[in-house]
């Protein structure tokens, strides 16, 4: 048991002495934690646990094999939550082997759904997606099941009831209880240079150093003798386990993390505990996935990409981004928890920024650039009528193809003649569900978009629109009362080409009134929207309806017109009825917005709205998803009985 095996100075003696078997563990414990740190340093900090009591477990994910319908070379992705990660390339086949694992850290509440995409890497600069499939791991903790291994089908992006392949995966979770030993195990593991499972006085010694704790480590010998229970001269797993367990409790050994150098919280043991096990991971010489990514598509890029990236050419961050760095529009999908990026033509994004996140480009707005997009709009609007504009569907979903599922509109794509019938299509009965349908009292999202919720219009200002002369009365108009509004809450509902444009009732109610207002067709694109040189929302052609509710008050409800905007078309009438979830009207070609403005105090948005929203991160929705709830009650409201309204009308 050469270099400080575990009979070593048992219990006595100084460890840190000048000999070369010395000097030689101490080379190989450096190099062992460098080997650690570099490979956690493309990884991001560790997870962090909002409260104990949310604490499901680790889950150890392994991408095992795939079988795919052609040979190429492929990739794998894991999206959890705000991470992603990626496998190696495979060989060129048709069976690829990855054997690539990944700890993921569960809450109760938190991301529990990992999005497997496989990717074909036969091109330069842009891998393609082929297939996907979702995991809840929630569901792998619940089950009795002894296999940890399942084959998966992987689905069509264009048409999730088309299987493309297949992919073997195992995942297992553990509990807290296997978490501790887990921890315990790799805490050992870094300084066990002979591997025999247990520390030596001199590996305990390197161990006091590594935790950063100067206190500790001049108590070596005594920690040493309090943890060598049974007197045998070596510390095993176990008796590592209880002195860290007896030590946290009275006086915590670690500062901060032998693995990455991060200081942790020693009042915090579970998240200490979680920080390490995820850590160590990282270094244990297992084929580990590559973190460090936001999105699938960012961790699938190719070469040319990153190149770009490196170049600052592009990059990705979350929140609000200008100029150069408006290049990539990253939301948190509502429904998985996990970051996703949309997808944006390039030469589209670049003439955004330029017209849009400049000066220059404000001062052709201000010389007839209005007038040109106006044109523009009105052009592509009759183009998108004609048969021939047929021909652009298929290329269009091709573009899309991991954004729209063909399985949930209600015609085949035969049926469409034209590319508006097509970017107007309806959905399959029960495709949106109605979140609490039978209580009025809930409002609902009003359409498939990127949502950004705020509790007044100075948080929407302050983490969103950037334009100087936003105002409700402004955006509201001049024939609508915006007195009532003032103080109220604001949520933007986005829509980008590929989404269902077909927009919904948040609230159940009686329509009032509608008032056209005429307006530029500025895009509604983010880059636009944070532009401090344009005011997209007061300034773009708009239809505002007064909805009178008998838990709400009257809500604004705002269908903003964009460029490439046909038309805006409403399917209700005035003093008609409405139930929230009903088809309230749509939009034609192009990419448009409808915002929702309450009454002060009528509303409790629903939190994790307004959390993203306050990281200025739009939230991926669909119709009917939860919006929030009233904070009124029928009989405070003073609101007229809306069957009597309905007579009146």
């Amino acid at each position: 048991m050469g270099n400080g095996g575990s009979r070593d100075g048992g219990g006595g003696g100084d460890g840190d002495g000048g000999s070369s078997s010395s000097s030689g563990r101490k080379s190989r414990f450096r190099q062992r934690l460098r080997f650690h740190r570099h490979s956690r340093s493309d990884n991001g900090s560790a997870a962090h646990l909002k409260s104990a009591d949310d604490f499901a477990g680790i889950a150890l994910l392994t991408l095992r094999s795939a079988e795919m319908g052609f040979k190429d070379r492929w990739l794998a992705c894991v999206s959890f939550g705000e991470q992603t990660f990626r496998t190696a390339i495979s060989d060129h086949t048709d069976k690829p082997a990855w054997n690539a694992e990944k700890k993921l850290l569960l809450e109760r509440g938190g991301p529990h759904i990992a999005r497997i995409s496989v990717y074909e890497t036969n091109r330069i600069s842009k891998n393609n997606l082929i297939g996907y499939c979702e995991l809840d791991l929630l569901e792998v903790l619940a089950k009795d099941s002894e296999s940890e291994s399942e084959v998966l089908n992987l689905l069509d992006p264009s048409k999730s009831d088309v299987v493309v392949g297949t992919i073997l995966v195992s995942c297992y979770v553990e509990d807290p209880v296997e978490t501790e030993k887990s921890f315990a195990r790799h805490i050992l593991s870094i300084v066990d240079y002979n591997e025999d499972g247990k520390l030596s006085f001199s590996e305990f010694s390197d161990l006091m150093n590594a935790f950063g704790n100067q206190l500790a480590a001049s108590k070596k010998e005594e920690l040493f003798k309090a943890a060598d229970i049974n007197g045998d001269g070596v510390v095993s797993m176990d008796e590592l386990a209880g002195l860290l367990a007896i030590q946290q409790e009275k006086e915590p050994l670690m500062n901060c993390c032998p693995v990455c150098g991060e200081v942790l919280n020693v009042s915090d043991k579970l998240n200490t505990v979680v920080h390490l096990t995820l850590c160590f991971d990282e270094g244990s010489g297992k084929q580990v996935m590559t973190g460090g990514f936001l999105t699938d598509k960012q961790a699938s890029s190719g070469w040319m990409f990153k190149l770009s990236e490196w170049a600052h050419f592009s990059s990705y961050d979350i929140g609000l981004n200008y100029g150069s760095s408006a290049s990539n529009i990253v939301v948190f999908d509502r429904r998985t928890k996990r970051l996703v990026e949309e997808i944006i033509d390039g030469k589209i994004v670049l003439s955004m920024r330029a017209i849009y996140q400049s000066k220059f480009g404000l001062g052709l707005i201000d010389t007839g650039a209005k007038e040109i997009l106006q044109s523009i709009s009105e052009k592509q609007g009759k183009k998108m009528a004609t048969v021939e504009s047929a021909e652009d569907i298929p290329k269009f979903l091709n573009f899309f193809k991991d954004q729209i599922n063909m399985a949930e509109v209600k015609y085949p794509l035969e049926h469409f003649k034209t590319f508006n019938e097509f970017f107007i299509r309806e959905l399959k009965p029960g495709a949106r569900p109605i979140a609490a349908k039978e209580h009025d009292n809930i409002a609902v999202c009003a359409a498939d978009s990127r949502l950004m919720a705020f509790n007044n219009v100075e948080d929407g200002t302050r983490f969103w629109i950037k334009g100087k002369k936003f105002s409700i009365q402004g955006l509201l108009g001049n024939e609508i009362n915006s007195s009532s509004f003032e103080g109220g809450a604001l949520v933007i509902f986005r829509l980008a080409p590929q989404d269902y444009h077909r927009f919904h009732l948040p609230v159940t109610g009686i329509i009032e009134q509608f008032v056209n207002i005429p307006g530029s067709l500025f895009t509604v694109n983010p880059i636009a929207v944070n532009s401090k040189y344009c005011n997209v929302f007061t300034e773009n052609k708009r239809v505002v309806s007064i909805i009178s509710t008998e838990h709400f008050g009257k809500v604004a409800f705002i269908a903003i017109g964009a460029t490439m905007v046909g038309s805006i078309t409403f399917l209700k009438k005035e003093g008609e009825r409405v139930k929230k979830g009903d088809e309230f009207g749509y939009f034609s070609f192009g990419g448009s917005t409808v915002i929702c403005v309450f009454e002060k105090d009528v509303i409790d948005i629903d939190k994790d709205l307004l959390e993203n929203s306050s990281r200025s991160l739009e939230t991926l929705v669909s119709v009917g998803m939860r919006l929030g709830v009233s904070t009124r009650k029928q009989a405070e409201t003073g609101i007229p009985n809306l069957e009597k309204m309905v007579l009146e009308a």
